[in-house]
């Protein structure tokens, strides 16, 4: 299982509540460009629309641009493959106010591409504020050991 694309940004603004795993509807040669690293997932976010489950912003340049097809749209809407019950849960969740469903990894399982997507609330400034503070803090406690080994 090998990690293709992490969306940081998400793990930043979001507090992630809950995970899933789905497929995604590709083409064939989406899939060849995603196997090699080509897929932006900064800015998307997924949405529940009649019972189904859509990618929405991710980008996919393709593999080969010539060999594409002259009407591709690399950020196409594509559909994500959920279990029904898995759908109906996050229809419920997504209801409630504040909560949005974001991608938070796109990886390969068993020759398959699969995304996870996270039902994650919003984070405010002061707590990106306090985790910038607590990462800032951490790095220069190891710093400081690593200074105080060497000398």
């Amino acid at each position: 299982m090998g990690d293709i694309a992490v969306n940081r940004r998400a793990y930043f603004d979001y507090e992630v509540l809950d995970t899933y795993e789905a497929g995604i509807e590709l083409r064939g040669f989406e899939v060849k460009a995603i196997k090699t690293g080509h897929i932006n997932l900064s800015g998307s976010f997924a949405v529940i629309k009649n019972n189904e489950a859509w990618l929405i912003n991710a980008t996919i340049p393709p593999h080969q641009p010539k060999n594409a097809p002259p009407d591709y749209d690399p950020i196409r809407t594509r559909r994500l493959l959920l279990h029904k019950s898995e759908t109906k849960e996050l229809i419920g969740a997504s209801a409630q106010k504040g909560l949005t469903i974001v991608p938070l990894k796109v990886y390969t399982k068993r020759n398959r591409v699969k995304i996870l997507i996270g039902l994650a609330r919003h984070k405010r400034k002061t707590d990106k504020r306090e985790i910038i503070k607590k990462r800032d803090t951490e790095r220069e406690v190891k710093r400081a050991l690593r200074t105080s080994k060497l000398s």
